[in-house]
């Protein structure tokens, strides 16, 4: 357990920025990042050589903030926000997934795929294109409805098995025990991943028999039987399940600011106060996350002077 002054979720421009602003005030931070690189939506979704202004869609076009962002192509702009990280001392926690944000006594406590901080304040500067993890085999596209990413759609007293052996897995299987019959596969023999309230929680529902464990098991399929998920395990068995959730790493951006309890108004725009900080208090937004349809690299960079100024 790492105790540190900000977390910052997301190492794109908005969370660099923010890192950076932070870093000036004489905070101690952490960067987390869930993918393998900084700019990982730059990398990922611009074409090599492609324009990035400073105004873009009717966007302020003064930058405030502390990195010297100028017009230019997908490559300067990362070279400008890599250059700023290095110039700052800022090394980005890459690969490290927040699985769970907890509040206890005004602490948050954010537990990673990596490891676990104590902070006082939590900002989410992730994209607005993040989405869940998918199994290698294929899902038939007839069980959309019964296969899930998360635990909102579960309607009760229904036969559901979770997979995954992160804390999300556990928590679905634990909370939607009470009012379904739930098993939670997977495929490790002993859970390695799993903060010590979890790991108790799910433990006790096994040994009362709440939920079954299928562990050391895999999935090899998934069919649809009269509408029904045919699930075949590695093991030569199968079962029948009115719904299968998987929790193997990923999350939309609405399901992420859920599972922080932050509220979003119809069109799935966080809210927010002036200084960017979320119905939860101590969570601030950065980038185009808040927004309804994407927003410029200099509104992340503006969003990071903002929130510091209140930090």
């Amino acid at each position: 357990m790492k105790n540190v002054d900000i977390v910052i979720i997301g190492a794109g421009p908005a969370g660099i920025g923010c890192a950076v602003e932070a870093k000036l005030k004489n905070k101690k931070v952490v960067l987390l990042e869930k993918s393998n690189t900084i700019c990982q939506t730059l990398i990922q979704f611009y074409k090599d050589g492609k324009r990035v202004d400073k105004a873009y869609k009717g966007c302020e076009g003064t930058n405030y903030s502390h990195i010297p962002f100028e017009d230019g192509t997908k490559e300067s702009t990362i070279q400008t926000l890599d250059t700023a990280l290095k110039e700052h001392n800022i090394t980005a926690e890459l690969s490290s997934e927040v699985e769970s944000v907890k509040k206890e006594n005004g602490v948050f406590k954010v537990s990673t795929t990596k490891g676990e901080y104590n902070c006082k304040n939590i900002i989410i500067a992730i994209g607005r294109m993040g989405k869940p993890n998918k199994p290698d085999y294929k899902l038939p596209s007839s069980l959309n409805k019964n296969i899930n990413f998360n635990a909102n759609s579960v309607q009760g007293n229904e036969k559901i098995l979770v997979i995954g052996g992160g804390n999300s897995a556990a928590e679905y299987a634990v909370d939607l025990a009470s009012s379904n019959q739930v098993s939670l596969c997977y495929r490790k023999k002993e859970f390695t991943r799993l903060n010590d309230i979890n790991l108790k929680d799910i433990n006790d529902a096994a040994h009362s028999g709440t939920i079954l464990l299928k562990l050391g098991v895999d999935i090899d399929g998934v069919e649809d039987e009269n509408g029904k998920a045919r699930v075949q395990f590695n093991d030569g068995t199968y079962e029948l399940y009115d719904r299968l959730i998987y929790a193997i790493g990923g999350s939309t951006p609405l399901d992420f600011l859920q599972k922080c309890g932050i509220e979003v108004d119809d069109k799935g725009v966080p809210v927010m106060d002036t200084n960017k900080q979320s119905n939860v208090e101590g969570i601030f937004i950065a980038g185009d996350i808040g927004t309804k349809n994407g927003a410029s690299i200099v509104t992340g960079l503006n969003d990071a002077v903002t929130i510091l100024k209140v930090l």
